[in-house]
């Protein structure tokens, strides 16, 4: 994965990502004998020690608050224009959600959290999976650190492993086989202090099968199914955890929307765009219960047929590059309206109706400073200046036809055009930075960068910023049908003007000359 914990960057998965008054935490004062229970385990565990912040956390109340009902939203935090945690906190009770997932431990939003009601996910990094799986003492640390000091104020109530592990092939022989004794150190530790309210799992992406149409044909992959998804679902049965997936319907559409009609994957198809499953005859109105389906087949092909499911991503992207169709604030809106319309009425699946799971959505903000593809940021309902990209009320209870006009939409079919790949930068560009994209992108292929030396065709004009538009669009032509995209760290953006029919900007020559 392009990015380590929020990335939307997925290879498509086959067609063929009234308030009540809140009772007393579950993590009541403890009695003598079970402190002493508590303190006994940790030591026979040689984490005394570590446990030791988890004894003093043990002695506090709870606190109370409101419960909300909404659905959930994940707060990503990959930009460095975002408002503070308590701002977001106050948009995030503006969309009426009722829970927030967060990509790490972050105490200062842990913080704004405390005392609000909202339901909370955290996540332990990627690359703390191995060192937890080897050491209960670091698990119990891990538990210590992040999590006890928040438990009295703030309603934590899933801790995720990871995300999306199983999709970044360069941790697989570190990391995948870490992931479920991980998961199993970290419950214990909960269960050491009498913590039994916080589910534990992982996030996982739809490339976690390697078949997904028709849904009732779901498989997981054979390198992951026995190693991991078997232990994984073991763990979860026996828990009564969830299997927490990443479900975009955007991704199929977009790879296909041919085949794939765009009012399927926003909620608004007809009968005669429904899809019936030849095998199970189950009845499908939309791409995200067949996407979830296929995950409850292939579940049911390991023999885990009971394993609850929720949703930890799902979304649309409200903008994004020339050559990404249908990302685009009216889409992302219908998406996220329906949705929630949807599953306020707890209709489950087909596979399994009326049955309720988490879901959050993907995402509070557009993160400026995620890497990939321009819809990796534009996911958000809000911009960075707190500003709504649309209106979306999480509860489902806001009727569709109230909700303000939209702009209509005038990618929902590919861009025929030429693109290009250019500098994008300003008078305030790092020149270490642009020489350093530059550098990467002379070094991929063969005489990628010849016509800017001296003595080229294209050396002059002699400006970095022009030499660097050269380089960034000669090697996303090269290398875009393999995975290549124009963003080199914010600095290059996709147009669809011909830049050697531009006259340079003087900003390009405000840049010092190579």
């Amino acid at each position: 994965m392009i990015h380590l914990m929020s990335s939307k960057i997925k290879i498509p998965f086959p067609f063929q990502k009234d308030k009540t008054i809140l009772p007393p935490s579950s993590l009541p004062l403890q009695s003598p004998l079970s402190i002493v229970q508590t303190l006994d385990l940790a030591m026979r565990h040689g984490c005394l020690l570590c446990l030791l912040p988890l004894f003093l956390s043990l002695l506090s109340s709870p606190v109370h608050g409101v419960r909300l009902h909404g659905y959930g939203v994940n707060y990503g935090t990959l930009g460095n224009n975002l408002p503070t945690p308590a701002q977001s906190v106050r948009l995030i009770r503006s969309l009426n959600a009722g829970s927030v997932k967060i990509y790490d431990a972050n105490a200062t939003i842990l913080s704004a959290l405390a005392g609000t009601g909202l339901r909370v996910s955290i996540m332990v990094p990627n690359q703390l999976i191995p060192s937890i799986a080897a050491n209960q003492c670091a698990a119990d640390a891990w538990i210590s650190t992040n999590l006890l000091p928040f438990r009295r104020n703030t309603r934590i109530r899933y801790l995720l492993v990871g995300n999306e592990i199983l999709s970044d092939y360069s941790i697989k022989n570190s990391t995948w086989l870490a992931l479920v004794p991980a998961i199993e150190n970290l419950h214990r530790s909960l269960k050491s202090c009498s913590i039994h309210n916080i589910k534990v799992g992982t996030t996982l992406a739809m490339d976690a099968l390697s078949v997904s149409f028709p849904p009732s044909n779901g498989t997981f992959r054979p390198d992951i199914a026995e190693s991991v998804i078997r232990p994984l679902l073991t763990f979860l049965q026996k828990t009564r955890s969830y299997y927490f997936v990443d479900a975009y319907p955007y991704f199929p559409w977009s790879a296909d929307p041919v085949n794939i009609s765009l009012d399927y994957a926003l909620f608004r198809a007809g009968p005669s765009s429904y899809y019936t499953d030849p095998v199970s005859k189950l009845v499908y109105t939309n791409l995200f219960d067949q996407m979830l389906d296929s995950v409850i087949a292939a579940m049911g092909k390991l023999w885990f047929n009971d394993v609850k499911l929720a949703v930890a991503e799902t979304g649309w992207p409200n903008g994004g590059d020339l050559d990404q169709i249908g990302a685009n604030v009216y889409n992302a809106a219908m998406y996220n309206r329906n949705l929630a319309r949807r599953m306020a009425g707890k209709p489950g699946t087909p596979a399994r109706p009326r049955v309720n799971m988490p879901l959050f959505i993907f995402s509070l903000y557009n993160e400026n400073q995620k890497p990939g593809p321009g819809t990796e940021r534009h996911w958000g309902m809000y911009y960075p200046n707190k500003k709504p990209v649309y209106q979306v009320d999480l509860s489902g209870k806001r009727p569709l036809e109230s909700y303000p006009p939209l702009p209509l939409p005038n990618n929902n079919s590919p861009y025929k055009g030429p693109i290009w790949c250019v500098f994008a930068g300003g008078k305030n560009t790092n020149q270490t930075e642009l020489n350093g994209a530059l550098q990467y992108a002379c070094g991929q292929g063969n005489g990628t960068c010849n016509a800017i030396q001296p003595g080229g065709k294209c050396y002059k004009p002699n400006s970095l910023a022009v030499h660097a538009s050269w380089a960034f669009n000669l090697y996303w032509q090269q290398f875009r049908k393999s995975g290549a995209t124009c963003y080199f760290n914010g600095l290059a953006a996709q147009t669809a003007k011909d830049p050697s029919k531009l006259i340079v900007p003087s900003i390009l020559h405000s840049l010092d000359k190579r």
